[in-house]
């Protein structure tokens, strides 16, 4: 069945398959579902969360504005928190959904707030 939601996973996957973080280096997970964003901080050789953060956490930094906006909030969070840790670079799994809009969003707002993708 090649519905969107397949095609996705699949892409997924095949992304997955090259990409891994470190704990110097963790990988930059997003989801995003038609009403939020969740984006993890991943350390995969210890196969642990370091830093998570949504739209609909109740940590939620901006809940007024388009959801692009509020995805780049929830990127300003996340690199705060993660200067905080003492992580610097990254990697970017944009989770086999395209490169625009709020995952976009949240990619900008992550290299504004210092962090090397």
């Amino acid at each position: 069945m090649n519905t969107t939601r397949t095609k996705r996973i699949l892409r997924h996957r095949r992304v997955r398959a090259r990409i891994t973080g470190t704990s110097t280096c963790p990988r930059v997970a997003i989801f995003k579902s038609n009403r939020h964003v969740f984006v993890q901080v991943i350390d995969d050789e210890a196969g642990k969360t370091l830093l998570s953060n949504t739209i609909a956490a109740k940590k939620a930094v901006k809940t007024k504005g388009t959801k692009t906006e509020t995805a780049a909030s929830v990127g300003k969070v996340i690199a705060a928190n993660m200067k905080e840790k003492g992580i610097s670079q990254a990697v970017f799994d944009r989770g086999g959904f395209k490169y625009h809009g709020r995952v976009k969003a949240v990619a900008e707002a992550l290299r504004e707030g210092g962090i090397k993708i």
